[in-house]
């Protein structure tokens, strides 16, 4: 039973193997016709003409991903660590909107997260490169998350002080209802999105609009430079492995690595 666990684990895990490497390539095709059936279904004329073969075709798909769920829980020695790993996490929510749709109608287009699976591709494809890279970004993205979230409640704190005082300027005959309206008109206007449902009509109103649309342009780019100071402030990227740790199945390990940094399993 463990040579077969190990075994599947090769296969289902690994992608320098032969099989490991098919199985993944299969799995990616797979992938990509549920998100093709998903989306076709999506389109009335077809769902009209085509409907039933194509929901036939997506729980086909969502049968073969929930095996391959359960197969990956069953070839790792800490099924619990591999659940709440991040692909163990996409993996499971891949398949429940399918499943979550027999209960709500609809809800069975959220099955397209699944193309988050194809992530994957790097490792299949061997591009390390690209995992070493995507590792350097990962942690400047969560050494950054303390200053973006300070200045994400600065923000907050601006547009509700901002909606605040054109509700008081414009009022309701020009459409600042509320101040929660007034907020939402601060938020589209500070993102420069402007859609244009509702815009201030008085000289104080629009010269505030002026102020906070010019105000705008400097807030988009503090997050942007908060990221791009971090990056480079990382080290040289360490090379990455494409093996996966077969006791909780951890991805991402130092090349030279040969204990799996969450559980110490030998690699």
């Amino acid at each position: 039973m463990t040579n077969l666990r190990h075994r599947l684990h090769e296969i289902v895990f690994e992608a320098d193997t032969p099989a490991g490497k098919a199985f993944d390539v299969v799995l990616l095709l797979l992938i990509l016709g549920s998100v093709a059936a998903i989306s076709l279904e999506s389109v009335p004329d077809i769902n009209a003409a085509h409907g039933p073969l194509l929901r036939t075709i997506e729980w086909a798909f969502t049968a073969l991903f929930t095996c391959e769920y359960l197969l990956r829980l069953y070839c790792v020695r800490r099924p619990v660590a591999y659940a709440f790993s991040f692909f163990g996490i996409v993996d499971l929510i891949s398949i429940l909107p399918a499943y979550l749709a027999l209960f709500l109608a609809g809800t069975q287009g959220l099955s397209t997260i699944r193309v988050l699976r194809l992530v994957r591709v790097f490792r299949v494809l061997k591009l390390v490169h690209f995992l070493g890279e995507a590792s350097v970004l990962r942690a400047a993205l969560r050494a950054s998350l303390p200053k973006i979230v300070v200045f994400l409640l600065t923000v907050v704190c601006l547009v509700i002080c901002i909606g605040s005082v054109m509700h008081v300027v414009e009022g309701p005959e020009h459409g600042f209802t509320s101040i929660p309206r007034g907020v939402y008109w601060a938020i589209v206007t500070l993102t420069t999105v402007g859609y244009g449902d509702i815009a201030p009509q008085t000289v104080f109103g629009q010269t505030l609009a002026s102020f906070v649309m010019l105000l705008g342009y400097g807030i988009l780019a503090v997050p942007t430079g908060i990221v791009t100071a971090e990056l480079t402030r990382r080290p040289a990227k360490t090379p990455v492995s494409t093996q996966s740790c077969a006791g909780c199945g951890l991805e991402d390990h130092a090349d030279d690595a040969r204990y799996c940094r969450r559980c110490g399993e030998r690699l």
